[in-house]
This record gives structure tokens, C-alpha cells and sequence, in this order.
């Protein structure tokens, strides 16, 4: 049935040509005229040219036996039977011709649907089966990502000002991830990559950070009244683990199986560590607005781990620090904790 369909789009395709006066040609629904196989091209507009030159030469004989019959003088019944039955044996001629042909029809599917694969005519076997195993090769890709989290302190002590005033806070962070699978059927792989992360601790109760004369840290009571006060902190991070995607495994012919690693859901764990690029502690109220890129005693490093539950580009996570977020005895043992999600491009 699906050759007959592909069969009526070629005499369709010749139809329209043929009453336009021009030369019949082969357009598949593509977006780019490579999409079509040249040898494939070459084949299918040699068979319309030939359907066009068999259907010109048996319209000419029709139209003359038309000619003739009309010339008869016939009643109007007999004339229209009469018209139909040449119209019918005429059409049934004009089938055998075609079929005559030999047109195989097999062939030029085969070689399209191979082109479309590979993007090139191929014409063996052992060639089919090393463009396959290239372009089925285990997943290298390089992806970008975007992630917004909701960032908590944890204290196993007794909870300090920041733990008491702290608002809502949160963690922005965009990059690149690295996937490095094993082989092209294993579900395991390595992630890594680089990402640019800016967390934002934020003040409630009128609370602003401050130094003392020695420059320690602490909360300060403002006695007016505050639009906004944040510490907002800024690291290069990079992350190493590995993934176990659940997707089952494809078929690309000739035995030739592969997962594909960047579908489907998948399961990875990884370590992360990171250095501190700047810190700003924003406030502003009454009519003042300050920026303040000074020592606020944030460490200067973090390191920690992460869980990642994801199905193809969208992920969740959750990811702990392991290191204070503040060094020394500033706001002693406070540990960033957050919930996030991502999505990849």
C-alpha cells in the first residue's frame, strides 16, 4: 500500500509538470535540496520524464479517436459510453506502458532511506556498516544549562543571627556540562563541565551585614526602613560524576545497536568544588543604595555534592555543600543546602 502511495505522489508530481509545460522534477519534504539522495534525484526524474512521454504520445491518440467519434454524429448517451470506454482503454495502456517500465521502486526507497540516514549513497555493505558505527558513535556532546535554585543554611549547632534573620535566598548558576559516555550501548558516563554560580543570602527584620572595627562580620539593626539587603557571592564551579541513563537500547541496523545517552531519564551524582570570583553586599532604603565589594569573610572556596534526577533536557537537584559558606568563626558551621531545577540546550 505504501508503494502505491509513493507511486500516485510520482504521477501526481509528473500531472502537475506536464500541465505546466516543464520539466518534471523530484521534491521530497525536506528542508534543504540535500536532503535528497543525488543518485535517488537522478532516477525518479529520468522515470517522470519517461511517464510524461508515454502519456503525451497516448493523448494524442485519444484526442484523434475522439475526433473521429464526434464526427459520427452520435446520440448523446451512446456518445458519452462510447467516450468512457476509450477513456478507460486508453488509461489501462497507459498502465501497461508504465509497468513496462520496470521502474523498481524497492531500489530507489532503499538508497533514499540510506541517504537519509547517512547522508551519503552508499554501496556495500561493509561501507553501510562503518558510516553506521561512525555515526552512532558513544555520546561526546558539550551542552549548555541553566539553573535556578532555593538555597537554605544548615547548622547541626545552635542556630546563629544569620540562621534566625535570613529571607528568602537562592542560587543562579549557567554553563557548560561535558557527557562523556563509556561505549555507544552503556547507560554509565562521565559529567563534568564549568558553571558560573551567583548565590544571594537576603536579610529579613530590618537586618543589614556589617563589619566592626576589626573587621569582623556580623547583623546589623537598621533603623529605617529597607527596600532590599543581600550578600550576593559569585564562584566558578566544576563538577565530576557519572550518570546512569535508563533509556532503552536503539537499533541502527546491520546489528549495530546504541543508546541515545542524552534521552530519556537518567540518574547522576557527582562532587563539585569552587572558587570565589567576587563578593557585593547590596543594600538599600531611605533613599540610599550602597554596593559593597569589600571582605565579607565568604570562603573563598566550596566544594560539596550533588544528586541530579533528569529526562531529556529538564532536570531537578539537590546539592549540599560539604564546606562553611563563611570562613573562620564568621556565622560559624553554616552550610549551603539547595533545590533547584535545570534545563539543557
Amino acid at each position: 500500500m505504501i508503494k502505491k502511495f509513493i507511486l500516485i505522489g510520482f504521477v501526481c508530481l509528473f500531472s502537475a509538470t506536464a500541465y505546466a509545460q516543464k520539466k518534471p522534477t523530484f521534491n521530497l519534504p525536506s528542508k534543504e535540496e540535500s536532503d535528497v539522495s543525488p543518485m535517488v534525484k537522478e532516477k525518479v526524474e529520468e522515470y517522470a520524464t519517461e511517464i510524461n512521454t508515454i502519456i503525451q504520445e497516448e493523448k494524442k491518440l485519444m484526442e484523434a479517436e475522439l475526433l473521429d467519434l464526434q464526427s459520427k454524429g452520435l446520440e448523446k448517451n451512446e456518445f458519452n459510453k462510447q467516450k468512457a470506454d476509450i477513456a478507460d482503454r486508453f488509461s489501462e495502456k497507459i498502465d501497461q506502458r508504465i509497468r513496462d517500465l520496470g521502474f523498481d521502486l524497492d531500489m530507489v526507497i532503499q538508497k533514499q532511506v540510506r541517504y537519509s540516514l547517512l547522508n551519503t549513497d552508499v554501496t556495500s555493505k561493509e561501507e553501510l556498516r562503518a558510516k553506521l558505527l561512525k555515526k552512532f558513535r558513544p555520546t561526546r556532546s558539550l551542552d549548555g544549562y541553566f539553573s535556578y535554585g532555593v538555597m537554605t543554611l544548615t547548622n547541626n549547632l545552635s542556630d546563629n543571627d544569620l540562621d534566625k534573620h535570613m529571607g528568602y535566598s537562592n542560587n543562579l548558576e549557567f554553563g557548560f556540562k561535558f557527557n562523556y559516555q563509556f561505549s555507544r550501548t552503556s547507560p554509565w558516563g562521565l559529567i563534568s563541565g564549568v558553571g558560573f554560580s551567583w548565590r544571594t543570602l537576603r536579610l529579613d527584620d530590618n537586618m543589614i551585614f556589617a563589619k566592626d572595627a576589626n573587621s569582623n562580620v556580623h547583623l546589623q539593626k537598621y533603623q529605617g526602613s529597607i527596600d532590599k539587603s543581600k550578600l550576593r557571592t559569585g564562584y566558578i564551579m566544576i563538577p565530576l560524576g557519572l550518570q546512569y541513563n535508563f533509556s532503552k537500547l536503539k537499533s541502527a541496523g546491520m546489528d549495530i545497536q546504541y543508546r541515545d545517552y542524552n534521552k530519556g531519564f537518567k540518574v547522576g551524582a557527582n562532587v563539585y568544588g569552587g572558587i570565589k570570583m567576587s563578593s557585593n553586599n547590596i543594600f538599600k532604603g531611605d533613599g540610599f543604595d550602597s554596593r559593597d565589594r569589600a571582605n565579607y569573610q565568604v570562603n573563598p572556596f566550596v566544594y560539596g555534592g550533588q544528586v541530579t534526577l533528569s529526562y531529556n533536557d529538564f532536570s531537578i537537584f539537590v546539592k549540599k555543600d560539604f564546606s562553611n559558606f563563611f570562613k573562620d568563626d564568621t556565622f560559624k558551621n553554616d552550610k549551603a543546602l539547595i533545590f533547584g531545577v535545570a534545563l539543557w540546550w
